[in-house]
């Protein structure tokens, strides 16, 4: 690895070492560098417009970790949890998100090492805010019970609840179980956090003016102060479909599906190519505007749906997961590196409400048969 030293930093002894190695080399030794840099950037735009153009097959990066799926077990027609597990390991998914703490998936994800986000039912977060020590059983039923073989990394409490009227339990029952996990020595390891939508913004639009609304602002400030203290994430569920379809004239089909050939988008010295992106940078703006400037953001849902509404397509949703799958190592403009995305979901659900384009964001059909040539 070569380093530059600069803007006030000293090279360390063996950087100058290897500079004057370099140094010695004279020109010759600059024009290979060039020649190298060069081909990595020529390898780089080749696999990137690889995974923006394949047309038939979804394919997950040997070297990315940070794509899940999400498990929503809405339908009546679904496999049984330890074969969904089964599935899930088959494919080398690496990632889980649980949507309730299902004992026979738990008993299932053992020994598997797959990252599970884990869901607290909206039922139980009123019990859970109120009583420690229901707070204190939950977590060693469904955490310390699997915690030795499960690799559970993040706790969710609540789903898009805030502005509900269990809004206001949401805090009490994160520090309840953040007190379990204490209790039980798991707190470096779990982290305790919830899922918002991106409703919880008032402003989005640049994305450097992102801002929480008042009303969610009342919910979410104390929160991320929890989140801060804590080290934990905001889980975020992030869908350029829905901002699309609810506004086609201003938003282009191309920025949604990560398949404009040029920036859109400038905010100050930043270009954004893709709505994804500008989701993502409009709720780290809103973050640092309340005190959360340290907090990272987890996808915690995204998706395109087959079928259903408007630009409900395969082909779509083909485009739109293919292009995030070779885009989250990029992270965002405002926010370079890599980025946690689950992809909602496993399987179509046929039971979730209102019936249209929610019953058709699966990867699956309910007999485990891929939608798209998907190889993982």
């Amino acid at each position: 690895m070569i380093s530059i030293a600069g803007g006030g930093e000293v090279a360390s002894a063996a950087e100058e070492r290897e500079s004057a190695r370099w140094n010695e080399m004279g020109g010759s030794g600059w024009l290979i560098l060039g020649l190298l840099l060069a081909a990595f950037r020529r390898l780089k735009s080749s696999v990137t417009k690889l995974l923006n153009t394949s047309g038939l097959s979804l394919r997950y990066s040997a070297g990315v970790e940070s794509i899940g799926v999400c498990y929503g077990t809405g339908g009546n027609n679904l496999p049984s949890p330890n074969d969904v597990i089964n599935l899930y390991k088959s494919k080398n998914i690496k990632g889980i998100r649980l949507y309730n703490p299902d004992q026979d998936a738990l008993q299932a994800l053992k020994d598997s090492n797959i990252p599970v986000i884990l869901d607290v039912p909206d039922s139980d977060i009123s019990s859970l805010a109120s009583d420690s020590s229901a707070a204190s059983r939950w977590v060693q039923s469904n955490i310390q019970a699997f915690s030795a073989n499960v690799n559970f990394r993040y706790i969710a409490v609540g789903n898009q609840l805030t502005g509900d009227s269990n809004a206001n339990n949401i805090l009490p029952a994160m520090r309840n179980i953040a007190a379990a996990l204490r209790s039980a020595g798991l707190q470096d390891r779990i982290k305790v956090s919830t899922a918002v939508s991106t409703g919880v913004l008032g402003t989005s639009y640049p994305p450097s003016a992102g801002a929480f609304s008042s009303d969610a602002s009342s919910v979410l400030v104390p929160i991320i102060g929890f989140l801060n203290e804590n080290g934990a994430p905001l889980l975020a569920n992030v869908y350029p479909y829905v901002s699309y379809t609810s506004n086609p004239n201003a938003i282009s089909l191309d920025y949604a599906l990560f398949t404009s050939p040029g920036t859109v988008v400038t905010d100050g010295q930043l270009q954004y190519q893709n709505l994804f992106d500008a989701i993502v940078d409009s709720l780290y703006s809103a973050l640092e505007k309340v005190g959360g400037r340290s907090i990272s953001v987890v996808v915690s849902e995204t998706g395109w749906p087959s079928d259903g509404g408007p630009a409900a397509t395969t082909a779509n949703a083909q485009t739109y997961l293919s292009n995030l799958i070779g885009h989250v190592s990029s992270g965002t403009p405002k926010r370079p590196g890599s980025i946690d995305a689950y992809i909602y979901a496993m399987f179509d659900e046929n039971n979730q409400q209102p019936q249209g384009t929610v019953n058709h964001y699966g990867l699956f059909t309910p007999d485990k048969q891929p939608k798209y040539s998907i190889s993982f």
